[in-house]
């Protein structure tokens, strides 16, 4: 299994925007310094608390510091932005990333972007996908392109001059383009088959509970299915709120505990997901009423705190009701303690994920001698 970062982020409204910059960026350096293999970062222009408004002029911050680690968009959220804009904007950043870039792409969820962006209450869902196969056709054709759709239509026919490349839209330094995946959100995940049918890998979310993400393969199968092509966990990557610590009573106070980023984090989601209407997301049963979703629960739930082998523990037990998996992204958070939070990372990379392939693969002898 290998160890990725997935990072919102979300941060208390109060700090300071350049110091919460400042930390996303050594976050996902420590990540690329330390082996992970891949970090994404989300965007959102309308929060005070999720600060990186775009998530693309984020990574290109990261270029060229970092050495190893791949970055992805976590997400574009498409209907937020025009295809053109989309499909430029990620060819530069691939080109300039020699082909470490992953595409993530989603509808995008927070209520007051929709607003502001005058898509709320429009459908949504087609926006995203009519803005992605325009990508998609900007990448694979020619000028002047002439593509139509019912939201926008995208030319260079009137002013191209194409002896001198007026006109002309860039195409990605992978090819054809760079992997794409999408981040999947509920129970059942319709969208997941469909992404997947399309060749495109799903990301879990790290505020779904076990069996929750576990639905999720069966979708991601079905899709693969549909699309002729084999399903393979390799693929699937799989979001996780985990704190690693020396200390077992601190890793409980700062993972669980009142004044912990962890709950900071949860109250959040917890407050933006009720009032939108998704307090599924957090329910054992779709039947639960909403008020028996509590943020003590939340966080028992969803956060894994503990001591190098207690987290090793409730990871393989996690692994064990989602099934296999390829990739494990511990997601960032603010750093109320940046002693605690870096060396939880560097816990995570040295100790933590290689003992839990260790136990995976011992676990697969046994089942092979067997």
């Amino acid at each position: 299994m290998k160890l990725g970062y997935f990072s919102m982020p979300l941060h208390p409204p109060a700090r300071p925007w350049v110091e919460t910059l400042r930390e996303d960026r050594e976050a996902i350096l420590m990540c690329d310094r330390l082996g992970y293999t891949e970090a994404y970062v989300g965007e959102h222009a309308t929060d005070a608390a999720e600060t990186i408004t775009s998530c693309a002029a984020f990574l290109a911050s990261l270029v060229h510091d970092t050495k190893r680690i791949k970055l992805g968009t976590g997400t574009l959220n498409l209907p937020n932005s025009h295809p053109v804009t989309v499909a430029t904007t990620v060819a530069m950043l691939d080109h300039l990333l020699e082909g470490r870039f992953i595409m993530g792409i989603s509808p995008g969820g927070l209520p007051s972007d929709m607003e502001a962006f005058e898509n709320l209450g429009k459908d949504r869902a087609k926006m995203f996908l009519e803005c992605i196969n325009h990508v998609l056709a900007i990448w694979a054709g020619a000028p002047p392109y002439d593509l139509k759709g019912e939201i926008w239509n995208i030319s260079t026919a009137k002013t191209q001059i194409l002896d001198i490349g007026q006109g002309v839209m860039p195409k990605p330094f992978q090819k054809p383009h760079p992997p794409i995946v999408v981040t999947a959100v509920e129970p059942f995940s319709k969208g997941v088959s469909a992404a997947a049918a399309r060749g495109w890998e799903p990301i879990s979310a790290n505020f779904l509970l076990p069996q929750w993400v576990q639905s999720h393969w069966g979708r991601y199968a079905d899709g693969c299915k549909e699309g002729a092509r084999a399903a393979d966990p390799a693929n699937w990557r799989v979001a996780k709120t985990v704190f690693v610590c020396d200390d077992a009573k601190q890793a409980k106070a700062y993972g669980l505990g009142a004044q912990s980023p962890y709950r900071f984090y949860y109250s959040q989601l917890l407050t933006k997901l009720k009032r939108a209407g998704r307090a599924n997301l957090f329910k054992r049963s779709k039947d639960a009423p909403d008020d028996s979703v509590t943020l003590d629960g939340v966080v028992n739930d969803l956060v894994i705190a503990g001591t190098v082998n207690e987290v090793v523990d409730r990871l393989l037990e996690f692994r064990e009701t989602v099934g296999d998996f390829g990739t494990l992204l511990y997601c960032g958070i603010d750093w109320a303690d940046a002693r605690l939070a870096r060396r939880s990372l560097e816990l995570m990379a040295e100790k933590v994920m290689p003992a839990v392939n260790r136990a995976l693969g011992e676990g697969e002898k046994r089942a092979s001698a067997a």
